[in-house]
C-alpha cells in the first residue's frame, strides 16, 4: 500500500518493506555531499526500519530514492521535536524501529536528535549507531592541521560579542579547533578568531566531497582577507584552526604578565583552578609552578594553601 502525505510529521511513501529490524532507535549517518558516500550497512537499515525520522522530508525522500530506499518517514527537526518526540517514543515503546537521520553526515552534530537519545536510554530502549560521514572530521582531516587532538564547537554565535566570549576560553586549548559557519558569516569569523586566538595556521573547507570541494589553508588573517575581498564563499563551509603554537625556551618569557592574565582568565572562567593551570602550561611551555601561583594571585588564593591544583 502507497500512502501520501503533505502535512508535517505525517508519513509518506510506503511499499512491503524487507524484514524487520529489532525494535530500537538506529541513528543512521548519510552522505554530506556525494551521494554515493553512504554505507552498505545504512542502506540496508534505512530499508528495513518502520520509519525514519527526519529532519527535511523533501531532502532524505530524494536521497533514500536516489539509493531505492523504500521508507516511510517523519519530520523530526529542532522545531517540532517536541512534539515529534513523544511520537517516536511511543511507536518505539510498541516496539518499531526508528531509524533517525539529518539532512547530511552524522546526526547530532550540530543536528536535532540527542535528547530523543537521552529518553530512550532513560526507558531502557535500545540505541544503535550506523557510523558513515561527518563534515568536521573531514574537513580536519583535509586541512592539514594536527589531528592527534580537536576540539569540535559546532556553530559560532551569529552577534560578534557573543562570538568572542565563545572563543576567549578556547585560546589556550592545546587542540586543533573546528567550526562550522555560515558563508555569509565567515569573514567577521575568521577576523574574531584572528584576534583571539591569535593568527594561527587555518583551513576553510567547503562543500566538502561535491563537485566544487574546496580547502584554502592559509593563516587566519590571509584567510579573512581572502573571503573580505572575494566575498563569502557558496555552499556549507568548515573552518580549522591550528592549535597554539607550543613556545620554545627561547620565547618562554615573552609570554608574561597582560598575555599570561588573559590566558588564565580566560581558562578559569570555564575551568576549574587545576584545569585552567593545565591547559595553560601545555599551551605555553611556561613552568607549571609559575603558571600555579599566577593563577593563584589572579583568584585571590594566593597564601592560603590550596596545593592540590
Amino acid at each position: 500500500m502507497l500512502g501520501i502525505c503533505k502535512d508535517e510529521g505525517r508519513e509518506i511513501g510506503r511499499t512491503t518493506p524487507q524484514a524487520k529490524l529489532e525494535g530500537g532507535l538506529y541513528i543512521v549517518a548519510t552522505a554530506i555531499g556525494n551521494a554515493g558516500d553512504i554505507t552498505l550497512r545504512a542502506i540496508e537499515t534505512l530499508n528495513r526500519v518502520d520509519v525514519v525520522a527526519c529532519e527535511d522530508t523533501r531532502v532524505t525522500g530524494r536521497f533514500l530514492k536516489r539509493h531505492g530506499i523504500d521508507a516511510a518517514f517523519v519530520a523530526y527537526h529542532e522545531h517540532n521535536a517536541a512534539r515529534a518526540r513523544p511520537k517516536l517514543l511511543s511507536r518505539l515503546g510498541r516496539g518499531e524501529a526508528v531509524a533517525l537521520v539529518s539532512d547530511a553526515g552524522t546526526p547530532l552534530i550540530s543536528d536535532p536528535g540527542y535528547r530523543l537519545v537521552g529518553a530512550c536510554i532513560e526507558a531502557g530502549i535500545g540505541v544503535t549507531f550506523v557510523p558513515g560521514p561527518s563534515a568536521a572530521l573531514a574537513a580536519l582531516v583535509l586541512s592539514g592541521l594536527p589531528t592527534d587532538r580537536f576540539y569540535f564547537g559546532g556553530f559560532l554565535p551569529t552577534r560578534q560579542a557573543a562570538r568572542v566570549r565563545a572563543l576567549k576560553p578556547l585560546a589556550a586549548l592545546a587542540a586543533s579547533l573546528i567550526f562550522f559557519e555560515s558563508p555569509r558569516r565567515l569573514p567577521a569569523a575568521l577576523g574574531d578568531l584572528a584576534d583571539i586566538l591569535g593568527d594561527r595556521p587555518a583551513a576553510v573547507a567547503r562543500e566538502l566531497t561535491k563537485k566544487f570541494e574546496e580547502v584554502r589553508r592559509a593563516s587566519l588573517s590571509q584567510l579573512c582577507a581572502h573571503y573580505r575581498d572575494e566575498g563569502p564563499p557558496k555552499g556549507e563551509v568548515v573552518i580549522v584552526v591550528a592549535p597554539p603554537a607550543k613556545t620554545g625556551a627561547a620565547t618562554v618569557t615573552a609570554i608574561e604578565g597582560a598575555e599570561l592574565d588573559q590566558r588564565l582568565g580566560a581558562a578559569l572562567a570555564e575551568a576549574s583552578l587545576r584545569d585552567a593551570v593545565a591547559a595553560v602550561t601545555e599551551a605555553t611551555g611556561l613552568p607549571r609552578g609559575k603558571v600555579y601561583q599566577r593563577a593563584l594571585a589572579l583568584t585571590g588564593k594566593a597564601g592560603a594553601g590550596g596545593g592540590g591544583a
